[in-house]
Formats: structure tokens, C-alpha cells, sequence
């Protein structure tokens, strides 16, 4: 799949963030959650159980030279759902470091409705980054991969996942990649492997948006 073929389809992308974190973000780059806390210095042995545990509530980390940042949490994630859910062998603390390794994407504002309407973050301020999906693929296309679930939830009935849920863009055109989903599933995600070192070329606009049920 080209750049071109995937922003014909979307051509924005959604990220939801904390409200403080603009300015980190538009100066170091939208970091996954491993990179921040290497970036922040967290001790090591802190970091690797960060990365491989479920975090039921956002973490704030400081710095005398970086100021804060917040590392959201993986609430919506149950590590004895991801027990029964998850193929290749892979632990629930497999699971958690390949999340903490990317960046995501809601694919389409439909996606996004549907995270902000969730029961979690319902009454929540978040920050909306809208992102020019093919500005940002053509820089980061090879480290950019495709998933037809929601990769960080095991909410209702939590979809099997494995070693090929995220399935690297340039690898398939968009009617291969569903046929290899069976042919019906849409695109749910959008990560960038290692994060988006360089925001500010590709962020089109930012809102702040309250979390809210469906149809208030």
C-alpha cells in the first residue's frame, strides 16, 4: 500500500493526548512510551515493568531538563482477557511492550468518536492532534504498520491478536491487506513504529475535546 493509496482512504489522521503534552510533543516528537522514558531517564529496572504491565492510570514523569510528561494509561486492556486472546505464543507482557514501542492513530473521525465516547475516559479533557496522513507516511512509511482491531483494549468480546496484528503498510495494497483480514474488516489503527520524531510539518490543526456518550 502507497502512502498515496492510504491517504486517498484517510486522509487524516487522529491522536489523543493530555492537554499539557503539546509542547513536549511539537519538541521532541510524539514518543512512544518506551522512548519517553528513556528520554526522562526513568531507572531502568522502573522502566522495563512500566513497559510490561498494564498501567491502570496515566503516569507523570519529571525532569529537571525536559519539565513533564504524562504516559497515558492501558486501562481498557485486561491481562486475563489478553491470556485468552492472544496467539504466537505471546504473554500479556509480551503484548504490553509491542504497544509501548509504537504510536497510534485513529484512521477516521467515526474511530475517534467512538474512543471519546468511551465509558473510561468519559468527562475527560483530551487534546485531538489531526495529523495530514500522507505528509506523515511518506516520512515514516516503512516504520508505519496497519491494524483491524483496537490493539490496546480487551473490552466485550476482545478480538484474537498476535505477531501479525500490526501489518506493515508498504508490505500490501489496501484489498490485499482486508483479504488477508477476511474481507471484512476496515482499518482500525495506524501506528508508527519508534514514534514521529518531527510533528509540527505534519499537524494540520489541534482541538481540545471532552469525552462524552454517543449522541450527547
Amino acid at each position: 500500500m502507497s502512502p498515496e493509496e492510504l491517504a486517498a482512504r484517510h486522509p487524516r489522521l487522529f491522536h489523543l493526548t493530555d492537554p499539557s503534552a503539546l509542547p513536549g510533543i511539537l519538541k521532541h516528537g510524539l514518543l512512544p512510551a518506551s522512548r519517553l522514558m528513556v528520554l526522562y531517564e526513568v531507572p531502568a529496572k522502573r522502566r522495563q515493568q512500566l513497559e510490561r504491565h498494564r498501567r491502570a492510570e496515566s503516569l507523570r514523569l519529571e525532569h529537571p531538563v525536559h519539565g513533564s510528561a504524562r504516559i497515558s494509561d492501558n486501562a481498557p486492556l485486561s491481562e486475563k482477557a489478553l491470556n485468552a486472546c492472544l496467539d504466537d505464543g505471546l504473554t500479556p507482557s509480551d503484548w504490553m511492550r509491542l504497544l509501548n514501542k509504537r504510536v497510534f492513530f485513529w484512521p477516521d473521525e467515526r474511530s475517534l468518536a467512538d474512543h471519546l465516547a468511551a465509558r473510561l475516559i468519559r468527562g475527560r479533557e483530551r487534546l485531538v492532534l489531526v495529523l495530514d496522513t500522507l505528509s506523515l507516511v511518506r516520512r515514516y512509511f516503512r516504520k508505519t504498520e496497519l491494524a483491524a482491531i483496537n490493539t490496546g483494549s480487551t473490552i466485550r468480546k476482545p478480538a484474537r491478536r498476535g505477531l501479525a496484528t500490526f501489518t506493515p503498510a508498504h508490505r500490501h495494497s489496501y484489498e490485499a491487506w482486508q483479504r488477508l483480514r477476511g474481507g471484512r474488516d476496515r482499518l482500525r489503527e495506524v501506528t508508527v513504529l519508534g514514534g514521529v520524531a518531527d510533528v509540527a510539518p505534519h499537524l494540520l490543526e489541534h482541538y481540545r475535546s471532552i469525552g462524552r456518550p454517543a449522541g450527547s
